[in-house]
């Protein structure tokens, strides 16, 4: 079985080729199958992956012919992770049309053009929603997303279930809560300050939060959306009878609630790190997303949510830690 991650260069999509690595199976049309390759396509190219099985490939993900090169008739696995992330998706309209609907749509003809149909895990987002909601959200709920990253990931998600009707893909998309705690340095996405008021200040960093403490925000760890993406794909075709998406279960949680979390488990040094610094860019994004969701159908699926963010806040460091330890030994 040969394996394709777009953004593959980026956080998740490493951390889910690891995690398929170690697996070394997926489900597929004979029952598991061995994973043979795994390429990992991103604007630029992946490391921190040495295994002969990884392939990365740099380039751009709406070129077809970057496309057509990935995508093979051995390719029956694919997760579309690549993205341009909200921010950015909002002050580059051109940029996030392009990646993530033009890279969509270029992905899906190329499936469908190679003609052997297989899994696609496509990663969209809460952003979907938006405007005037409930107070907890349905799958029934109208999309209206208020952001144009939002607008491209509802339509990402129709062309997604359309390419399955039509039997060009067997289709799965994932609604992702915000992933928290991402590793490494902040990124354009507006809810990537969820991530840096618990990375920072455990690393003696003083971080910026742009929201006030009582905003809430709908959490997912990285562990926990790194299974989800494999458990995705691994359920048969049936277990997606009547829609081809699904919003994935998350944990509830004010800024306030995170960072006292932080402050039980990393010690209130740690909470002091954290400065509020209103951004109204950054406030009137955030401020559009649901908080609040019914997810009883994702879970009867075998979804998970995470048990609570003090959880969330120690795996982070202890992967931390394990990453800095790898670093030394190889040095």
């Amino acid at each position: 079985m040969r394996v394709l991650i777009t953004g593959g260069a980026g956080f998740l999509g490493r951390t889910l080729a690891a995690r398929l690595l170690q697996r070394g199976h997926l489900s597929g049309a004979s029952g598991d199958e061995r994973i043979d390759r795994i390429t990992l396509a991103d604007v630029v190219r992946a490391e921190g992956l040495d295994d002969p099985r990884i392939e990365p490939v740099a380039g751009d993900i709406a070129d077809r012919a970057l496309v057509e090169r990935v995508i093979t008739s051995e390719t029956t696995a694919i997760f579309h992770l690549a993205a341009v992330l909200s921010g950015q998706a909002e002050a580059d309209f051109d940029l996030g049309m392009r990646v993530n609907l033009d890279g969509t749509r270029t992905l899906l003809e190329v499936c469908r053009a190679t003609g052997h149909c297989p899994r696609v895990v496509f990663a969209s987002s809460v952003a979907v929603y938006g405007g005037t909601l409930p107070e907890v959200v349905l799958e029934s709920t109208p999309l209206t997303p208020q952001t144009s990253y939002g607008t491209e990931k509802a339509i990402g998600e129709l062309l997604v279930a359309d390419y399955t009707r039509k039997g060009f893909i067997d289709g799965r998309s994932l609604r992702l809560p915000t992933i928290v705690v991402r590793p490494g340095k902040p990124n354009l996405a507006a809810s990537s300050f969820a991530s840096g008021i618990i990375r920072e200040p455990v690393a003696g960093v003083e971080a910026a939060c742009p929201v006030p403490d009582s905003t809430g925000v709908w959490i997912l760890s990285p562990r926990r959306v790194v299974e989800a993406f494999v458990h995705a794909h691994d359920l048969p075709s049936g277990a997606w009878p009547t829609t081809r998406v699904v919003n994935l279960p998350g944990i509830t949680l004010t800024v306030r609630e995170m960072i006292d979390a932080m402050g039980r488990v990393a010690g209130q040094e740690a909470v002091s790190r954290v400065k509020f610094v209103p951004d109204a860019r950054i406030q009137g994004i955030v401020k559009t997303w649901p908080v609040r969701f019914r997810t009883e159908r994702a879970l009867a699926m075998g979804f998970r949510a995470d048990g609570d963010f003090d959880s969330i806040v120690r795996d982070h460091m202890e992967s931390e830690e394990g990453a800095k330890r790898e670093a030394r030994e190889k040095a």
